[in-house]
């Protein structure tokens, strides 16, 4: 049995990385990587991302196992990234530096802050829904394109393949165990968010409409 509630029905014909994946896709796919170069697990998280968020918006799916699934996802992968990648990728790239850490950790804080919005939602068929699913796509859409630009991509040409390796098993590891925690629960993330605005990661108007 699986902790991170994967449900079972397998989805076919989607390709299958090396990247040291204990588990096939499935319908709702928050992925589980053990290994890698950590550029390439970072972007295969991206791309779930988008799968999540298109689920998200299909209401065909079950709207409130995506959520909580999306959410789960976007939390460990951006505490991680932050806790452990931002940091060595700093220190080893050239082309990374204070001003790309603390932007990306600022949209993180704008994407938690948009996530927060759906899971407080009551239900999933409304247009407050559809806007809000909207909204955080939208952010996380600015965020992926603007991180593999900016900073995965001079990571990937700057730093060692060996510190990549030793990077992306730490950061799994680390996104494993806080999706395992449910770090996407409703009142993590408003910890989150609060703790973001405390540090000023979040304009004053980002609050209200």
């Amino acid at each position: 049995m699986w902790s991170w509630r994967l449900v079972s029905r397998w989805v076919t014909g989607m390709p299958r990385r090396a990247t040291g994946y204990c588990c096939p896709m499935t319908s709702i796919d928050v992925g589980r990587p053990l290994s890698g170069d950590v550029i390439d697990l970072i972007i295969d998280d991206h791309r779930r991302f988008e799968q999540l968020l298109r689920q998200l918006r299909d209401q065909t799916e079950d709207r409130e196992a995506v959520r909580r699934a999306f959410s789960d996802v976007l939390i460990g992968h951006g505490v991680a990234e932050e806790e452990l990648v931002y940091p060595v990728l700093r220190r080893k790239a050239e082309d990374i530096g204070e001003h790309e850490v603390e932007h990306g950790e600022e949209e993180h804080a704008e994407g938690n802050q948009a996530l927060l919005k759906v899971l407080e939602l009551k239900g999933t068929d409304t247009q407050a829904f559809t806007d809000a699913v909207e909204e955080l796509s939208n952010l996380v859409a600015h965020h992926v394109a603007e991180e593999e630009l900016t900073i995965l991509s001079p990571a990937r040409t700057e730093v060692g393949e060996r510190i990549r390796l030793e990077l992306g098993e730490r950061w799994a590891a680390r996104r494993n165990e806080l999706i395992d925690s449910g770090c996407g629960s409703v009142e993590s993330v408003r910890r989150i968010v609060a703790e973001a605005e405390r540090e000023g990661k979040l304009d004053d108007d980002e609050s209200g409409e």
